[in-house]
């Protein structure tokens, strides 16, 4: 039982590791986490409800979640080929189109949300 509970611990450590190093080494991370920290700011400014709450988290998270996954992709593709290969261009550029379609999507949802607080404001 508590080498299941030193597991999940270590499990913890390395996911955080994982984001610090990220954070460290990629400019479009960094942007997103900024990016998530002013929508945070205007959501407190603004007094959103609950249910709006609830989506501007899920909308961050999902956002940086894909990043991580994008930088994920790159760093193993990379790993395996330092030449260019169409199919190595092609995961990267699914990975990074994924990212894109997160973003334009939240940033949507994101006007949507915020549009009649601002007016109301």
């Amino acid at each position: 039982m508590e080498n299941l509970a030193n597991r999940r611990i270590l499990s913890f450590k390395y996911a955080c590791a994982g984001i610090i190093a990220a954070l460290r080494e990629e400019p479009n991370l960094k942007f997103h986490f900024v990016a998530g920290l002013a929508v945070i700011i205007v959501s407190l400014i603004l007094n959103l409800s609950r249910q709006d709450w609830l989506i501007i988290v899920f909308l961050i998270g999902f956002v940086i979640s894909v990043e991580l996954t994008n930088t994920a992709v790159e760093a193993v593709v990379d790993a395996f080929t330092d030449k260019e290969h169409p199919r190595a261009k092609y995961a990267k550029d699914i990975s990074a189109g994924a990212v894109l379609i997160a973003a334009i999507t939240s940033a949507i949802l994101g006007i949507i949300i915020f549009w009649p607080y601002i007016l109301s404001f």
